[in-house]
């Protein structure tokens, strides 16, 4: 496990934490999860399946500030801007430039964001079912209704009672109240320009990953649109990492070879 201090609101470090699996070859592949989820967790199993360790790309699976084995900071604001330049930190201690970012749900948002606010940084965007469109989705909208306060103390508990998928309530259990919400406040606010506009704009390769379980899944539309290769994960629903992390590898590795190819 790896750790990078980045600064919260009021000046105090926190710190940023990752797991890194070796590659042969010079790229980076970076995954980011989803909302309560932990990319040390859900990405695990496909980061380390033999299509991707075949492209050569070293792995680096971080858990966003407030989830997973990352610091929970009270004074970060857990936007998606300031997570992705939390991201950009981990990136530029290391010294690298054109990272192909996996995103998945709100990490396809947080990509998309650090896309937007420092494009050296990225060199081919994989989205899995990633936020496209303003307004965020079902599950950051029904957080967002409780204030923020009132989510910590008695909203969190209610949604992780809630929760039956015992993975994701692994993951919900060990992220932060104020994260949770403040991120999906963020998810719901979005970016400016809007994240679809920013997935147009992208000139490098692009794809969007759909779970075969999700459709009709509406964004689908909006990356075809963007131009995005469209690879479909069999088996699987939105925590397609977790469902079929084989499905979700092979997607993963069809992508970053077309990436590769474009170059």
């Amino acid at each position: 496990m790896r750790q990078q201090a980045v600064v919260g609101r009021a000046g105090a470090e926190a710190y940023l934490r990752w797991a890194e699996l070796p590659g042969e070859g010079e790229g980076v592949r970076v995954f980011l999860h989803g909302l309560g989820a932990s990319a040390t967790f859900d990405c695990s199993e496909a980061a380390a399946h033999p299509a991707l360790r075949a492209t050569g790309h070293r792995s680096l699976l971080v858990d966003l500030l407030g989830f997973g084995w990352s610091d929970r900071p009270a004074d970060f604001g857990y936007t998606l801007e300031e997570h992705a330049d939390t991201v950009a930190a981990v990136l530029d201690a290391d010294g690298i430039r054109g990272a192909e970012l996996v995103g998945h749900s709100m990490g396809g948002a947080v990509a998309l964001a650090l896309a937007a606010r420092r494009p050296e940084l990225v060199g081919a965007l994989v989205l899995a079912e990633a936020n496209l469109r303003p307004g965020g989705g079902a599950w950051s909208r029904k957080i967002v209704a409780w204030p923020e306060e009132e989510f910590a103390t008695r909203g969190m508990a209610e949604f992780t009672a809630g929760e039956s998928d015992p993975g994701y309530l692994a993951t919900l259990r060990a992220a932060d109240p104020l994260a949770v919400h403040r991120s999906a406040v963020g998810l719901v606010r979005g970016i400016s320009p809007g994240l679809g506009q920013v997935f147009v704009e992208y000139d490098g390769p692009k794809a969007f990953l759909v779970g075969e379980l999700s459709r009709p899944y509406p964004e689908e539309g909006d990356a075809v649109e963007a131009g995005a290769h469209i690879l479909t994960v069999p088996a699987a629903g939105h925590p397609m990492p977790v469902e079929n992390p084989d499905g979700f590898a092979r997607a993963v590795a069809e992508a970053s070879a077309r990436a590769t190819a474009a170059v």
